[in-house]
């Protein structure tokens, strides 16, 4: 045979070789199946930067705040009053040659009040850093309530022993700088002004105090004072008093009430909120009077003004559907090119993907000015009308190009429902799941998989 015959012989072996392999590459269910799961995994490396950016943004939005609060007023703990009286101890050492020595060494006893009463209000207020909302406080305080006359006894401890002209009154503020007026104390009718620092840090780390008088006659020192002070993200009171009653009013309508008590009663309203507490000293684990250190910061309780809308929050769940949203859409254009003719592109297959893993970039984007809700409606109406343009392009038919948009819309929606309906998120995502498994094996019912491709 001569060689050209020879050549273009082969020639017609590879060429049909190719195009069995084209013919397979078209019509094979299962190459396709297979690309798809492919791109959704791929698919997954943006889905995992956008979680990225979330967290980012989360953390400027938390600089922001922290930026603000530490030159406005952090989130403050009260707790006071705290009654301390020094007193001396006196020990007997021998000497090496047998001699006694007296050895005397100061210590302090502290006291808590018997009566403990708080009330006030907290007036908030929002501050911009940028493009990010921090909310900070002014509340005004009044606090009063009784000390019974010290009890040496039960500390075992000689009253005589007492040094009362050196007593102190302390009052413990988590940050001092936000302090707005001149703290004046009503003790036995007199009046005593509050300096800065403390004479002991046995009980708080950081607060105010003033010397005050007592003796071993008085049965019992009545008190009052007025504290102003700046704070940001909450308050939470310690409960000293052996009976501590606690009335806080707001005009914050999103209180979050949290620490070791919630409120007796509280009224929250959309003008704000009104919140009781009244805790006893058997509720905590300390007593009303001691020696030396002690922990009391186990017994706080208060309230957390929280924002209303967090939209990071919000963000991020909606990214957890991220793969649900792009296998169904895959699974919606597969079973349109398994039941027309149309056959479509693994490129266009990935295009498709981008665009919804863009829809969450928008999401974010959009969220930081204006409401999640509109923000979302917004993004996601963007995403469809952008994909189904594409798609009447693919399709080149109206009718399955309007199939497909309004199952988009119906997809996005039900992602809004879940992300809203929060404590029914996987009851709702449970049971729409097992309704479009129903839906998917219903309109596969009838498909020959196996002569598919030799349909084509």
């Amino acid at each position: 045979m001569p060689l050209d015959e020879l050549y273009h012989e082969a020639m017609n072996e590879n060429r049909s070789f190719f195009d069995r392999l084209n013919h397979w590459t078209r019509t094979s269910i299962g190459l396709k199946i297979f690309i798809i799961g492919f791109l959704v995994l791929i698919l997954l490396i943006p889905v995992s930067m956008v979680e990225d950016l979330i967290y980012e943004r989360q953390q400027y939005q938390q600089n922001a705040i922290e930026e603000v609060s530490s030159k406005w007023g952090t989130e403050q703990t009260l707790t006071g009053l705290i009654l301390s009286v020094p007193y001396y101890t006196y020990n007997t050492v021998k000497n090496d040659d047998g001699s006694e020595k007296l050895i005397k060494k100061k210590q302090v006893a502290h006291f808590l009040p018997d009566q403990l009463n708080i009330s006030g209000n907290i007036s908030p207020e929002k501050r911009y850093r940028g493009i990010y909302e921090v909310v900070v406080y002014n509340s005004t305080l009044k606090i009063s309530g009784t000390f019974e006359k010290p009890n040496f006894k039960k500390l075992n401890i000689e009253a005589s022993n007492a040094t009362w002209d050196k007593a102190t009154i302390s009052l413990g503020l988590s940050d001092l700088r936000s302090i707005q007026n001149e703290v004046q104390l009503n003790w036995l009718k007199e009046k005593v002004y509050f300096e800065p620092g403390l004479k002991s840090n046995d009980v708080v780390q950081s607060g105010i105090s003033a010397n005050v008088l007592t003796d071993s006659v008085t049965s019992s020192y009545p008190f009052e004072l007025t504290l102003e002070f700046n704070g940001s993200k909450g308050l939470s009171f310690t409960p000293l008093g052996k009976t501590t009653i606690v009335d806080i009013q707001s005009n914050w309508a999103e209180p979050s009430f949290d620490g070791a008590f919630l409120p007796d009663t509280r009224e929250v309203t959309q003008e704000g909120f009104n919140a009781h507490w009244k805790v006893l000293h058997l509720n905590r684990n300390y007593p009303q009077q001691f020696t030396g250190g002690i922990q009391v910061r186990p017994s706080d309780f208060g309230v957390r003004l929280i924002m209303p809308v967090d939209q990071y929050r919000k963000s991020t769940r909606s990214v957890k559907y991220a793969v649900m949203i792009i296998s169904l859409t895959f699974l919606i254009y597969f079973f349109s090119q398994i039941k027309t003719s149309i056959r479509i592109h693994p490129i266009q297959y990935l295009i498709i993907g981008l665009a919804l893993c863009l829809f969450f970039t928008l999401l974010i984007a959009l969220s930081e000015h204006m409401s999640f809700y509109l923000a979302y409606f917004t993004g996601s109406i963007s995403i469809v009308v952008l994909i189904t343009s594409y798609s009447y392009f693919i399709f080149k038919n109206s009718l399955l190009t309007k199939v497909l948009a309004g199952l988009l819309v119906m997809l996005y929606g039900f992602i809004y429902i879940i992300i809203q309906l929060q404590d029914y998120s996987l009851l709702i995502g449970s049971v729409a799941l097992f309704v479009i498994l129903g839906f998917i094996m219903y309109m596969s019912r009838n498909i020959d998989w196996y002569n598919i491709g030799n349909d084509s």
